[in-house]
């Protein structure tokens, strides 16, 4: 038998190296959770140009990427709740595929909320792809008073009622102190939303998961449609945060 073959080191010899071995470099892991944005909206909340998500909501800017809302509501502050997760089937030319879909609600209980659905070959996946899509939908819910106006305030304003299929779904101010007067669905969402009392009543097939809580979300978005006399004040007009950072926005944009 020639040397240099067989045994557990084929014949070499290991290399000796002084003291411990260097740690391997991390490859580009940093990187990749830095946030490059796509878009000009992006470009100006990266570089704090819009100091609040209510100038966003103010000039009806598109939030098309979920790392912006991220800037405005940290993760602390920013709740979630899985509303359901159901199985879909699709027939193609290669059998069945079954994939997870997931309806996920996002608020920061003091006037933000945002709906989002997704579906996926895993359900963690539908998940995740959920809750950014609620951080792209977040919408700003306006708070009101029942009756005297003291305190905080701690219901809708008015009445509002919103649709979702078959699903209509109606709400109604309530003194402080009623709490929610709502099922176990709507109730998460009028949470999430910072509401505290409420009446509230819905028709329709609410066993329709999805369909319920797109009616509620519909319903919340109402109240800020609505012009009370609080409201008739005149306002001056502001520029638009692309008109005001126009110049910054026509800088070329630095590669990562």
């Amino acid at each position: 038998m020639s040397e240099g073959r067989g045994g557990f080191n084929n014949g070499m010899e290991k290399k000796k190296t002084d003291g411990p071995r260097p740690p391997r470099p991390q490859r580009g892991r940093d990187e990749r959770n830095a946030w490059v944005p796509s878009t000009k909206l992006g470009r100006l909340v990266q570089a704090k140009k819009i100091k609040s998500v209510d100038d966003i909501f103010l000039f009806s800017l598109p939030v098309k990427e979920f790392q912006i809302m991220d800037a405005f509501f940290p993760a602390d502050k920013l709740k979630d709740a899985v509303m359901k997760i159901s199985s879909v089937q699709k027939c193609s030319a290669a059998g069945q595929t079954t994939r997870f879909k997931a309806w996920v609600v996002v608020g920061d209980s003091a006037g933000h909320v945002g709906v989002g659905v997704r579906v996926s070959n895993e359900a963690a996946g539908a998940i995740r792809g959920a809750m950014q899509s609620a951080k792209l939908n977040i919408i700003p819910v306006r708070l009101g008073y029942w009756g005297s106006k003291v305190g905080a305030p701690h219901t809708v304003p008015c009445k509002v009622s919103g649709k979702c299929g078959s699903v209509r779904f109606r709400i109604v101010p309530a003194p402080r102190g009623t709490g929610l007067v709502a099922s176990k669905i709507p109730k998460k969402v009028l949470t999430l939303a910072g509401i505290q009392d409420c009446y509230t009543s819905s028709f329709g097939s609410t066993c329709t998961v999805g369909n319920y809580v797109f009616a509620v979300k519909n319903a919340l978005e109402q109240t800020c449609t609505y012009l009370t006399p609080d409201l008739w004040t005149r306002t001056p007009l502001k520029a638009s945060p692309f008109e005001e950072f126009s110049a910054f926005l026509a800088q070329k944009k630095q590669k990562a």
